[in-house]
């Protein structure tokens, strides 16, 4: 693709609009210096420098989508609790949509806690409660969907699956339904909870260990004809139109039919790979919305993928950074 074509390509995703379903949560950092062990016990010590939130989850991905110029429209549950507010805040701040978050007194507000000592993080807390909701809250949740679907375009939908009890089978089964009644391109980040609940979408991007999990299969992924095999039994399964499976240093395979291509992954100082996953779906939601190959969709979230990991924390992309990118390596 010629730099004219892909600075053309960027600029149409400021017109997209992104629906975002999935579970949402709050990343909080706890910066620091170590410089010596507790006496207490054999574990390092860290002198905090800083403290930091930033949106999670769901929200990162929101977050990726606004980065490239496109406009997310967040849909999840949170709780009526202190971490709820902070949720509330960080979203305000970062002028993302309300209309599909509803917030509920008897929800757990999913926060994570890493610690980072020396630029590495040494410690991770989590704090959630991963029950299902209920079927009045998910009743809710697919109503107020349903609504901004109808009174506005939506260019795409993306599920945003961690296991955290917002996704169900019902409430996939619905949306999945509307969204292919409206013929409204579906992308899916599973987790292994639902992974097989993800049927007739259009792009179902797992990565090794959740292909394993999902497909309870023991045979080594790393080996082609291994990963081909269990690439063929979840297609016959989830009919999805598109696999985008993430390889870690890898890269990325994307199949479409009998189509298939291996994108190998760029050499790249390995940070911290969290929020990786966040912005290759991001990146490859808005390629399809915009009626890219699926090649291209593979090569450029794929680089997007890795461009992230060379921060530390969960970060979003950097569009312009990313354009630079695509150029120089002649992305096409």
């Amino acid at each position: 693709m010629t730099t004219d074509k892909l600075t053309s390509l960027f600029k149409s995703f400021n017109q997209l609009n992104i629906l975002i379903v999935g579970d949402v949560m709050v990343d909080a950092y706890v910066w620091g210096n170590v410089n010596r062990i507790s006496p207490e016990a054999p574990v390092p010590i860290v002198s905090v420098t800083k403290k930091e939130n930033r949106l999670g989850g769901a929200a990162n991905v929101a977050l990726n989508i606004k980065a490239m110029g496109a406009n997310p429209i967040l849909c999840a549950i949170t709780g009526k609790d202190a971490n709820g507010k902070i949720f509330s805040e960080l979203v305000k701040a970062e002028n993302l949509s309300t209309q599909g978050i509803l917030s509920y007194p008897n929800r757990t507000t999913t926060t994570k806690t890493r610690i980072i000592g020396n630029q590495h993080q040494m410690l991770r807390v989590d704090e959630e409660v991963c029950t299902a909701l209920s079927t009045q809250h998910s009743n809710d949740l697919f109503k107020r969907i349903s609504s901004i679907i109808e009174k506005q375009k939506i260019d795409a939908i993306i599920f945003e699956d961690y296991d955290k009890g917002l996704l169900n089978p019902s409430l996939i089964e619905k949306l999945v339904k509307l969204a292919n009644s409206l013929k409204i391109p579906t992308t899916v980040d599973p987790k292994k909870n639902n992974f097989l609940a993800y049927k007739n979408v259009t792009l179902f991007k797992p990565n090794l260990r959740e292909l394993k999990e999902g497909l309870h299969i023991d045979a080594d992924l790393t080996e082609a004809k291994n990963l081909r095999t269990a690439i063929q039994q979840l297609n016959k399964t989830i009919q999805s139109k598109i696999t985008l499976i993430t390889l870690s240093e890898k890269g990325v395979m994307i199949t479409e039919g009998k189509n298939e291509f291996l994108i190998p992954a760029h050499v790249r100082t390995i940070s911290d790979v969290s929020g990786a996953g966040d912005t290759v779906i991001a990146v490859a939601t808005l390629c399809l919305a915009a009626k890219t190959s699926i090649r291209f969709l593979a090569a450029l979230s794929n680089l997007a993928g890795g461009l992230v990991c060379e921060k530390v924390g969960v970060v979003s992309i950097d569009k312009k950074q990313l354009l630079k990118e695509a150029v120089s390596l002649s992305i096409a």
